[in-house]
C-alpha cells in the first residue's frame, strides 16, 4: 500500500522540521555554555592523557570553559570509549583516545558495546608518533638483520615484551614476525612503564615501544635503539634507520591518539570543536613541546581521520586475524 502524505498535512510536518533545525542551530550557537570532559579510557600518565591534557588546556583558554579530563580505564579502552558513546551529543563528552581504541578493539573484543564507525562523529586525528624497536645494550643483536638472524636461529624462545594485548608494541612485534617469517614470544604486561623496566633489567629481551616513552632510555644509554617504524627517520634519533632501510619492508607503523565525539554533533560545533584542536595543536607553545616528547602533530581533518581509520581497520584486521592474536 503507497502512503500518500497531503499538503495539508505535509506543511505542519515541514514546519516541525524547521524549527527543529532552528533550535538545532541556537543551541550550537551558544557552545560552549559550560565546562567540557574530555574522557580519556586509560589511567592518567599515558600518551593519551598526555595528550588530551595539553591540548585541552589550550582549548580551554581557547574557548574561555574549563576543560575537564576524566580518566575512565577498563577493558582496553573500551569502558571509557562507551561512556561518551551513550553521552548526549551535544560537544560536551568527548574521546581523546589512541589507536586500540579505534582501530583493534572491535577485532580483539567480540562483544565490544561500541562501533568507531557508527558510535562516534569523528572529529581530528591530534598526533601520532613511531614505535621503536630496541633491547638492552648487551643483547647479542646490534641490527635489525642480527635480530632477524638470531629468531631464525631460535625460533619462539626470543622473547617481546609489550605493554598488553592488543597494543599498538603488541601489534608492531606481531606484524614484525609475520613479514619476517619468524617467531618470537610475546610477553604481555599492564602497561609500557612495567614492560620498559623488565628489559632494562634484562628479563625480556625486545620490544616495539613508542618513541615518546623510550626517548630518554635510548639517550641515557639504558635501551640500545635497532630499528623505527616510520618511513623516514626521526629527528629525535637521527642514527636510528627506518625498518624499511633495515631490510623489512611493509611496516610503516604509528601510535595515534584522535579525538571523536558521540554520533550526531551539531554540524558547527563538530567543526568549531577541529577547529580548536588544530590551533591548540598548532600553538606556539603547544607543538614543540609536543615534537621534543616524540609526538608528530597531524591535527586532521573529521573526513581525513574517517579515510584513515577505514584503511587502519583494514590493516589491523588481517594482522590480528592472521596472527590468531587475543586478548587471553
Amino acid at each position: 500500500m503507497m502512503l500518500r502524505i497531503t499538503r495539508g498535512l505535509m506543511m505542519p510536518i515541514m514546519a516541525l522540521a524547521a524549527a527543529t533545525l532552528t533550535v538545532a542551530a541556537i543551541q550550537a550557537a551558544g557552545w560552549p555554555e559550560r565546562s567540557i570532559t574530555f574522557v580519556v579510557p586509560f589511567p592518567a600518565g599515558g600518551s593519551s592523557d598526555t595528550v588530551a591534557r595539553t591540548i585541552g588546556q589550550k582549548v580551554g583558554e581557547r574557548l574561555g570553559q574549563t576543560v575537564v579530563v576524566e580518566n575512565r580505564s577498563g577493558a582496553t579502552g573500551a569502558i571509557g570509549a562507551t561512556s561518551v558513546k551513550q553521552a548526549a551529543a551535544d560537544g560536551y563528552t568527548i574521546l581523546v583516545a589512541s589507536i586500540g581504541v579505534y582501530a583493534t578493539n572491535p577485532f580483539l573484543q567480540p562483544k565490544l558495546s561500541y562501533d568507531p564507525l557508527k558510535d562516534f562523529d569523528l572529529i581530528s586525528v591530534a598526533v601520532r608518533a613511531p614505535n621503536v624497536l630496541v633491547t638492552k645494550p648487551t643483547f647479542p643483536a646490534n641490527t635489525v638483520a642480527d635480530l632477524i638472524a638470531l629468531l631464525k636461529k631460535t625460533p619462539d624462545k626470543i622473547s617481546f615484551a609489550n605493554s598488553g594485548a592488543g597494543s599498538s608494541d603488541h601489534l608492531t612485534a606481531a606484524l614484525f614476525l609475520q613479514r619476517t617469517g619468524t617467531g618470537g614470544l610475546h610477553v604481555p604486561y599492564r602497561g609500557g612503564a612495567p614492560a620498559i623496566n623488565d628489559l632494562i633489567g634484562g628479563h625480556v629481551d625486545v620490544s616495539f615501544q613508542n618513541i615518546n616513552a623510550v626517548i630518554s632510555q635510548i639517550r641515557g644509554g639504558q635501551l640500545k635503539a635497532l630499528a623505527i617504524t616510520s618511513t623516514a627517520r626521526s629527528p629525535l634519533l637521527p642514527t636510528v634507520p627506518t625498518l624499511k632501510e633495515a631490510g623489512v619492508d611493509g611496516i610503516d607503523v604509528s601510535s595515534w591518539q584522535a579525538v571523536a565525539g558521540p554520533k550526531g554533533l551539531p554540524a558547527d560545533v563538530k567543526s568549531r570543536l577541529n577547529a580548536e584542536i588544530v590551533a591548540a595543536l598548532n600553538a606556539p607553545d603547544v607543538r614543540p613541546r609536543m615534537e621534543e616528547m616524540g609526538f608528530e602533530i597531524v591535527a586532521s581533518t573529521p573526513e581525513q581521520f574517517l579515510a584513515f581509520l577505514t584503511e587502519e581497520l583494514a590493516r589491523w584486521k588481517q594482522v590480528i586475524e592472521n596472527g590468531k592474536i587475543t586478548l587471553e
